[in-house]
């Protein structure tokens, strides 16, 4: 063999070699990852995705989140993903989390690697439907606050996190007629950012519309702050927990570009997994921790078809403890609130969203939700150009203007409270911009008006009272959230704030206290003394040690001269530890099943109507979807 010949056939069998040891090395293929894998503890997959996967078909697909176990070795867990037959649809890389696409047959074997840390269903997700009077809104900007300067949310980003926004709509234009939808964003892959379902666009009129229509009737709570539109719910009002994620990622990217300080979320899904391994949770907890507020809604599952009352029915991610949980209230269409009440369709707690140990022992979160009520029955707000739920319900149409850029619709739901509340956040970033989430949290529970004849679970701490909240805010220290220690003093003045508020000639009292996990604090120390908690990468419930039946305060954490209660309350309307005891807060410890079908708590109602099974899990859709009931909202409803 002549030398130019023979150094050719040895470089082909080296290179055949070299392509034979790349294969060997490379990617495993799916009976290789199958060979090294152990059997995948239930802990590891959420069981909406387990029941799926139990009853899938073979060559059946599903769309999951794979939560990595950690931040490092990307490649080799992506290299995992496609051994198993994987497709990666989207990289979050600021939540460090992947959506994909697997055989369903492949998803126990995914969740038993070293590498993957929980694994959950890519959850399809839905839209669920006098104001600035009544809440205390408009006493802000009046009286002796006034000299204070007025608040309208000049400067804030709220980002709105729906079915997209009209940005034609005259609401959302300032003084110089300029649109302050300062950013559009599409996370469905439809490719426009308007609104055609119809959701969105009153939810984002409800935080920050103007008052430019019908004498300013209709005006939201921070009428000149910026709306970031984040489309995550398609033309039919559905979406996907991915593009929810999407969207909470690209929040992250963009929060300082755009002032981005609230996140406004009237959606939701069936909290069926702990708030510890739900990918929702963790991402809005990420966000929390950045110093974004974020507010949820509560959900519209609080009765069933007979008018029963159900508890157990908050949704994700309103079971997220960081998180500022919204339920409905019915105002009856009065300016004063002596007649207010939870409307009848709000979601009650507490969360049933539970984990699974390594010995199938199930662990739920029971946290008292909502943190507050805000008013969401038959509210009216900017209706979208020929949207989905006129077209379809043209009775919700409120006949304000003829004009297509002006008119208003009706809508109900905790999808409609929580801009409401969301608006209350942006005006106290603006009022005192050093406050964290947890202040804003605080402060918004402390100031709140407790409802008489409602027990916690239904309101919270009670119903939003922005007026108290915003002159509680401006008496905060500026540099309390970054340089005060435990104990420190939390206020400018030693003079206390009067703890009451008159909206509409009536004066009511504030809860004077806190909502944390499973009890609830009072004290004048949470207004006086800087508390640790208020800072940020904590929560509220960090404050308080728990055992199998007994809660402390931790000193570390929280001072003295506080108190937490052992009772849930039925408020009489004067405080939130004044009323009768509804319920031992030692039922929410540990892992007792304190709801169950047929089971009676408290007020005496029965708990289920058949949605209720076996030891209390609430089976219901895994949708996301807008928290809005739309068509009708509490029967009981009178309006002017």
């Amino acid at each position: 063999m002549k030398g130019p010949i023979k150094r050719a056939v040895i470089a082909v069998f080296a290179l055949l070699s070299l392509l034979l040891a790349l294969s060997s090395t490379g990617r495993p293929t799916v009976q290789e990852v199958r060979a090294e894998s152990n059997p995948a503890p239930a802990s590891k997959i959420s069981p909406d995705l387990l029941a799926e996967v139990r009853k899938a078909q073979s060559g059946t697909r599903v769309k999951v989140i794979v939560q990595p176990a950690s931040a490092a070795a990307p490649l080799a867990l992506d290299s995992l993903l496609r051994g198993l037959g994987g497709r990666i649809k989207n990289q979050l890389r600021h939540l460090n989390l992947r959506a994909i696409d697997l055989p369903a047959e492949a998803v126990t074997n995914l969740a038993a690697h070293k590498e993957v840390r929980y694994v959950s269903l890519d959850r399809v997700t839905r839209s669920y439907g006098h104001i600035t009077s009544t809440s205390g809104a408009d006493a802000v900007n009046a009286g002796g606050l006034l000299n204070l300067g007025a608040l309208d949310g000049t400067g804030i980003g709220v980002a709105v996190i729906d079915s997209g926004v009209d940005t034609n709509h005259r609401s959302f234009v300032n003084a110089l007629g300029l649109s302050r939808v300062t950013v559009s964003q599409d996370f469905t892959g439809e490719g426009r950012t308007d609104d055609p379902y119809g959701h969105g666009t009153h939810v984002a009129s409800a935080a920050a519309g103007n008052g430019q229509i019908a004498g300013g009737q209709y005006q939201g709570i921070a009428s000149n702050a910026n709306i970031i539109n984040l489309r995550v719910l398609n033309s039919q009002g559905t979406g996907s927990a991915s593009a929810l994620l999407s969207a909470l990622d690209w929040i992250i990217s963009n929060r300082t570009l755009f002032n981005i300080r609230v996140v406004n979320m009237s959606i939701g899904m069936t909290a069926v997994e702990s708030y510890r391994n739900d990918p929702v949770c963790l991402a809005v907890r990420r966000l929390v921790d950045a110093g974004i507020v974020v507010l949820a809604a509560a959900g519209n599952n609080g009765k069933d078809s007979s008018g029963n009352k159900i508890y157990g029915q908050i949704h994700s991610p309103g079971n997220e403890p960081s998180a500022i949980t919204v339920g409905a209230a019915n105002t009856y269409g009065t300016d004063q609130r002596a007649d207010d009440g939870v409307a009848s369709f709000s979601s009650r707690g507490p969360t049933r969203s539970f984990q699974v140990d390594a010995s199938d022992i199930k662990h739920y979160d029971n946290l008292i939700k909502p943190d507050v009520v805000a008013p969401g029955n038959r509210v009216i707000w900017a209706e979208a150009l020929n949207n989905h739920l006129v077209t379809t319900h043209p009775e919700l149409d409120a006949g304000v203007s003829s004009w297509n850029n002006r008119k208003m619709m009706y809508m109900s739901g905790s999808s409609m409270a929580t801009p409401v509340a969301a608006g209350a956040a942006a005006l106290l970033l603006q009022a005192n911009p050093n406050l964290t989430p947890n202040l804003v949290k605080m402060i918004l529970m402390y100031t709140a008006q407790p409802l008489a004849g409602f027990n916690q679970f239904e309101q919270g701490a009670g119903e939003l009272n922005i007026e108290g909240a915003v002159r509680l805010a401006r008496l905060v220290r500026p540099t309390a959230p970054l340089l005060a220690s435990v104990g420190d003093p939390l206020l400018t003045t030693t003079g206390l704030p009067a703890t009451q508020t008159t909206v509409a000639g009536q004066t009511f009292s504030w809860s004077q206290g806190i909502i944390i996990n499973r009890t609830f604090a009072t004290g004048l120390n949470l207004i006086t003394k800087y508390q640790k908690i208020y800072g940020t990468g904590l929560l509220l419930g960090d404050g308080v040690s728990e055992g199998n039946d007994t809660q402390t305060l931790n000193p570390q954490m929280m001072t003295s001269g506080l108190t937490l209660s052992d009772q849930i309350q039925t408020s009489d309307g004067t405080s939130l530890a004044s009323g009768i005891g509804f319920m031992p807060v030692s039922w929410l410890l540990g892992d007792g099943i304190i709801i169950g079908d047929g089971i009676i708590i408290g007020d005496g109602i029965i708990i289920g109507d058949g949605i209720i099974i076996g030891d209390g899990i609430i089976i219901g859709d895994t949708t996301l979807q807008a928290q809005s009931t739309a068509f009708g909202g509490d029967p009981t409803s009178r309006m002017r």
